[in-house]
């Protein structure tokens, strides 16, 4: 798919910014990117899982990136990298309509308190609020509709997407994304109980997002309660997902959509917690854990590796079954050890 805003490349500027061995014509040119069953004439594609191997010979694209033993299978002009899917991944930002579409500048309706300071070509848009004692770096976008609380520290080359709340005392690092609707910054849910009703605890901590974080739509991260609510360089956060007041969560790990994390647990680095996945609070999970989506996790992870809970979907019938002898499940290990100390005594 292409846009009036998507530049055009030739095979060998691609091959050049991508690091890649180029077979074919250099001089053509491409003003796209699409799938393999999808790309035309002008379009340049890629083969990245084996699954889609079927589907090069028919291809109509000007040129494909994959795997050099798969060229001579390839019927058009190919860029070959060790890992496609990382050059697919370059490719996809050189053809994004919203690389270099930029205006600097503070529009007319936003509304910036006095002692905001602001970075070289930062870009303010309709509507915008950002409280006194602010910090945008340089290159920075504040899109239409965000707010930013008093105090807050926005790094360099940073992206606000429509309707971003940052609250007071917020630190986000450089080349951050944040999208719309998220939340930087909330209060915690922090309360104490009298017997008869409820009393809020004051969330006096921040949240700090390390370098190269991308937030996805409607996230929620809590400010701590004393401490801060800590996430690290290229933490990778997907939509509608929950990160309670004073979790910590290191680098280079992965959360997929609606996770939700409670109070003061620690994921380690390189971690990654599929879809639906919920941590427990005042957990430790050690660096280099999977955890399978929908999973429920109660107790620390000290050792790295896959983890799942839970059952994978059945017919209803089956599953009936099953729930019945779950619940038999005690009587029937306690039948099986009196079984075997019988046995045993004979």
């Amino acid at each position: 798919m292409t846009h009036a805003h998507t530049p055009a490349f030739t095979l060998e500027e691609l091959a050049e910014r991508l690091g890649a061995t180029l077979i074919g014509d250099g001089r053509r040119r491409v003003t796209g990117l699409a799938t393999l069953t999808e790309a035309g004439p002008e379009e340049i594609t890629f083969l990245a899982n084996r699954a889609y191997l079927k589907y090069l010979p028919e291809t109509r694209a000007a040129a494909v990136l994959l795997h050099p033993g798969q060229a001579e299978e390839c019927p058009t002009a190919c860029l070959t990298l060790d890992n496609p899917y990382l050059g697919y991944a370059a490719l996809s930002r050189l053809f994004d309509p919203l690389n270099g579409r930029r205006s600097p500048g503070i529009h007319p309706s936003a509304v910036v308190a006095d002692g905001v300071a602001l970075g070289r070509d930062v870009e303010i848009g309709p509507q915008a609020v950002i409280e006194s004692g602010v910090s945008l770096g340089d290159g920075v976008v504040v899109g239409p509709g965000c707010m930013i609380g008093a105090d807050s520290r926005i790094g360099a080359d940073s992206r606000l997407h429509a309707n971003v709340t940052v609250y007071h005392g917020v630190i986000i690092g450089e080349r951050a994304i944040l999208h719309s609707g998220c939340v930087i910054g909330a209060d915690g849910f922090g309360f104490a109980h009298d017997g008869g009703g409820w009393h809020k605890i004051a969330q006096l901590g921040g949240v700090v997002l390390g370098d190269d974080v991308e937030v996805g739509s409607c996230s929620s991260i809590d400010r701590g309660a004393l401490g801060d609510t800590l996430i690290g360089d290229d933490v990778k956060i997907d939509s509608q997902v929950q990160i309670a007041h004073n979790v910590q969560i290191g680098d280079h790990s992965a959360l997929a959509g609606c996770v939700g994390i409670a109070g003061s647990t620690k994921v380690g680095r390189h971690c990654l917690l599929g879809g639906g996945v919920g941590l427990s609070g005042h957990l430790t999970i050690c660096d280099g854990v999977q955890v399978t989506g929908m999973s429920l996790v109660t107790n620390s992870i000290h050792e790295p590796g896959v983890y799942s809970s839970g059952t994978g979907a059945m017919s209803n019938a089956q599953w009936r079954k099953n729930a019945v002898r779950f619940k038999q499940l005690d009587a029937l290990a306690k039948r099986l050890a009196r079984l075997e100390k019988a046995q045993e005594s004979r």
